[in-house]
């Protein structure tokens, strides 16, 4: 059965609801990843993420060398850009930050070449926020407003790709350059989650406003609403405080009261709002796309999202 389509923005660029996030194809064998990549098309995922970080430059080739093989008008395919990926020592290759106009044709010609496609939907410069960058993040910003963004732009504007935003970790940054560029799309990791809700007084409603659309990133908070097991939680890639974790706890007894997996809570909450045209779990295994499939298709009662707004745990949407 075919999944529900959003479209991104103004755009005319269309994606599944659930769509499959590419970091963990860059640590996968070609063969586990091909068998990943599969297994979501054939549960109707038409929407894939990736970027060079990852696996540094492995995932794009993964992902390439199975959607080369599928028609190319059924899916959507986003990267990102702000990261070249140069020769380093012991012939290993090396991150190089490169927020500059010229910088970020050079990645997506590079990007292209390891996809093997003549194109991408959706390109998003990637982590030019504080989380990534601390005190070096003003200039940074500088610099991608300069350049890698006016790059962007110009490549919607000639038609090389549809759509373009950023990848961050942090609403603020998105909500700024909102205000000074014709973004079309940010994909948000961690922010907008059954944990988290910040976004939705302020930066949510502006996107609305303005017709941009969020894609979900890190719908499990990295882990912590996935497991049940506090030694293998993490919350932003670490090991989760006392405060989430027990704040989780109260989420998953109200979920459990209504017989609903926490994982089903967490991945379809994000999407009951408007402005969110897809979320991405990744996925290590043909089980985790399959489960994660099937935590998307689950039946939630109304009562769910009652209890946790009453609880003053995630407000309803």
């Amino acid at each position: 059965m075919p999944l529900e389509t959003r479209t991104i923005g103004a755009t005319d660029v269309e994606v599944t609801a659930i769509g499959l996030g590419g970091g963990s194809l860059g640590r996968a064998s070609a063969e586990e990843a091909a068998a990943i990549v599969a297994t979501a098309w054939d549960g109707g995922v038409r929407y894939f993420d990736t970027a060079p970080l990852y696996g540094m430059g492995v995932s794009e080739r993964r992902d390439g060398a199975s959607l080369s093989q599928r028609p190319r008008d059924e899916f959507a395919l986003s990267t990102k850009v702000g990261r070249l990926l140069v020769p380093g020592t012991a012939d290993k290759l090396e991150v190089e930050y490169d927020y500059s106009y010229d910088g970020v044709r050079r990645s997506f010609e590079a990007s292209l070449g390891r996809l093997g496609l003549d194109r991408v939907d959706i390109l998003l410069c990637h982590d030019i926020d504080i989380w990534t960058h601390g005190e070096g993040q003003p200039a940074i910003f500088e610099t991608a407003r300069n350049g890698a963004l006016r790059a962007l732009a110009d490549l919607r504007e000639e038609g090389t790709i549809r759509a373009f935003g950023l990848g961050v970790n942090e609403w603020q940054v998105c909500s700024q350059v909102m205000d000074e560029f014709p973004v079309d799309c940010f994909l948000l990791a961690g922010r907008f989650t059954l944990l988290e809700q910040e976004p939705l007084a302020e930066f949510l409603p502006k996107c609305l406003e303005q017709q941009v659309s969020i894609i979900i990133g890190g719908p499990y908070n990295s882990g912590l609403l996935a497991v049940d097991d506090r030694a293998q939680a993490t919350y932003d890639y670490k090991p989760v405080d006392d405060a989430r974790w027990d704040r989780v706890q109260q989420i998953r007894a109200i979920c459990d009261a209504h017989g609903v997996d926490l994982r089903a809570a967490a991945l379809q909450y994000p999407l009951r709002h408007p402005a969110v045209a897809a979320t991405i779990p990744g996925a290590k295994s043909v089980a985790e796309v399959t489960a994660n499939l099937g935590y998307f298709a689950s039946p939630i009662p109304d009562a769910l999202w009652d209890d946790l707004d009453a609880a003053g745990l995630a407000p309803r949407v």
